[in-house]
């Protein structure tokens, strides 16, 4: 049945939601088998079960320390057989265990044009560094956080009367449109991740991936 994918997250689920209506609505391939969250009040789960997705609450406060629920819940991965391993907005850094059982076949989206601001507070720092373009970026997932091949980027013009506030709601709804693309990509075997970086129809991707600029 199509490439199945597990999504993890913690939050709203608004990218999540972005990836059910692309499964649903016959744009991809894909199949959303499971999402699982490490919050219980995550309404990402509500989302997906509104959708008719199961769903698995792991509380990473109720293990030892973070190898231990990560050996837990690569339990809980595995269990659904998944071709695709997708965070969405998931708060936890994974250990390189957990990231060497999925490589190449685990994808993450980051509120930035990689390799530019990795980690937090990402539209505060374009802004204060006054960059021209900013943007968000799917990437494959490596033991280097925030640091894997990128796979697509989409850039938009920084305005001189940007706040950070702004310039995040700008760049989640590019978030919407590119993550669900990385991911039909995926499950329509033309995105690969291989020794030489990630792969599209055959073609290396550049550093920054594919970029697209949404008018």
């Amino acid at each position: 049945m199509g490439c199945r994918v597990v999504v993890l997250i913690s939050g709203s689920g608004s990218n999540l939601q972005a990836l059910i209506d692309s499964c649903q609505n016959g744009e991809s391939p894909a199949s959303i088998c499971a999402v699982i969250s490490n919050r219980a009040d995550a309404y990402g789960l509500t989302r997906a079960k509104n959708a008719g997705i199961p769903t698995a609450v792991l509380d990473h406060k109720q293990y030892a320390g973070r190898e231990a629920f990560d050996d837990a819940l690569m339990q809980v991965i595995d269990s659904h057989q998944p071709d695709l391993v997708v965070l969405a907005g998931f708060m936890r850094i994974l250990t390189a265990g957990f990231v060497r059982r999925y490589q190449g076949r685990l994808l993450n989206i980051h509120p930035s044009l990689l390799p530019r601001h990795k980690g937090l507070h990402t539209h505060q720092r374009a802004l204060d560094e006054g960059d021209p373009e900013h943007g968000c970026s799917v990437h494959f997932v490596s033991e280097e956080l925030d640091g894997g091949p990128v796979v697509v980027q989409a850039v938009l013009r920084v305005a001189a009367d940007d706040t950070a506030q702004s310039l995040a709601e700008r760049v989640h709804h590019l978030e919407h449109q590119i993550y669900p693309l990385a991911v039909r990509w995926f499950a329509e075997g033309r995105l690969r991740l291989t020794t030489d970086g990630a792969m599209l129809d055959e073609r290396r991707l550049a550093n920054c991936g594919e970029q697209i600029r949404p008018a």
